[in-house]
């Protein structure tokens, strides 16, 4: 059993000795752990340090990317690489190196494919309370569409059976922690969450450079993963509820009409009102049914995605972009000297 450790950074050269420092080369039930680093177009060491620090396998990607996109390829790299378990962490320092262990326990009992680190969003004095409440909410939203209890969804401590590994396609370019769990309830996996630590902050988000941005950000990407993931509730919800809005205001124009003196004289704005938000209402339930055939052929894409990773990894394709870490380059070394 092979486990790999891979680690998206960005300009992480101050904070990534630090989180080498933590991981261990040692995990009960496995035969063998590597760590792996994707440099997301770092302009700084980050690849330097790594390789300094006894990585065993660096993927660069040519200009940043995103975190999103880092995380995709490192899940590409690690599975072409051979591991049957993948372990997600950050270069920032947030979570500890130590509770990989635990983190995996779940999947090598065999009672999940997919494991999540839970922070306790609602009681951790490191974040903000506007970065708990989106927390909660992108958690309630993704708890929503995936059928699934995970309560800390935007936490980026994961780790990943090889089957849900190869099942996982990131559509979105800013983050993939809300996308890639409502995959996995969709696609029936089995998905647990074990309680974390995590470490003092040790540097700024690079995510977003102020709360604001953060914000609009982060609502943006529960709104897309609603739009995507459950179009027909979204669409039709809205739909209904302007119809309900619309029919009240006719009914009140009814009411002038049918019962005053004056009849609708003075009132013709609520029908012109009424008609306009019936029109926009019949509009969001089209948009519905379209969204939701939209999903149906991503659905198909998806799965089609996931066979052509199947057979390359079948047929032994090399992953794209992977240098060898020094760790492995003094292996190497060793064995040719003996």
């Amino acid at each position: 059993m092979k486990l790999i450790i891979q680690i998206p950074c960005l300009n992480e050269e101050d904070t990534l000795p630090a989180v080498l420092a933590e991981l261990p080369r040692e995990v009960s039930g496995f035969d063998a752990v590597e760590w792996l680093v994707i440099d997301d177009g770092s302009t700084d060491a980050t690849a330097e340090v790594a390789r300094a620090h006894g990585v065993d396998h660096l993927v660069r990607l040519t200009g940043h990317r995103g975190l999103a996109v880092a995380f995709g390829a490192g899940i590409d790299a690690a599975l072409k690489l051979g591991a049957d378990v993948i372990v997600n962490t950050d270069g920032d320092g947030q979570y500890r190196g130590g509770d990989i262990g635990r983190l995996t326990a779940p999947i090598l009992a065999g009672e999940a494919d997919m494991v999540v680190g839970d922070r306790g969003v609602a009681t951790n004095e490191q974040m903000s309370g506007p970065k708990r409440l989106l927390q909660r909410l992108g958690s309630r939203v993704v708890r929503a569409t995936s059928n699934t209890d995970v309560t800390d969804a935007t936490s980026g401590f994961r780790a990943y059976n090889r089957d849900s590994a190869i099942g996982l396609v990131v559509i979105s370019s800013f983050t993939y922690t809300l996308e890639t769990i409502i995959q996995a309830g969709r696609s029936a996996m089995s998905i647990a969450s074990v309680p974390i630590a995590t470490n003092p902050q040790r540097r700024r988000s690079r995510l977003s450079p102020s709360m604001a941005l953060y914000v609009r950000r982060n609502a943006l990407s529960i709104f897309r993963v609603y739009a995507h993931y459950a179009p027909l509730r979204l669409f039709w919800g809205a739909a209904i509820l302007l119809l309900l809005i619309a029919l009240a205001i006719w009914g009140r124009f009814a009411y002038f009409l049918l019962f005053t003196a004056e009849g609708g004289r003075g009132h013709v704005q609520s029908l012109i009102l009424g008609a306009v938000l019936f029109n926009v209402a019949a509009i969001l339930g089209a948009l519905g049914v379209i969204a939701d055939l939209i999903y149906a052929q991503r659905t198909i894409a998806q799965r089609t995605l996931e066979r052509v990773r199947r057979i390359e990894l079948a047929l032994g394709v090399e992953p794209s972009g992977i240098e060898t870490g020094q760790s492995a380059l003094g292996d190497q070394h060793q064995g040719a000297t003996r």
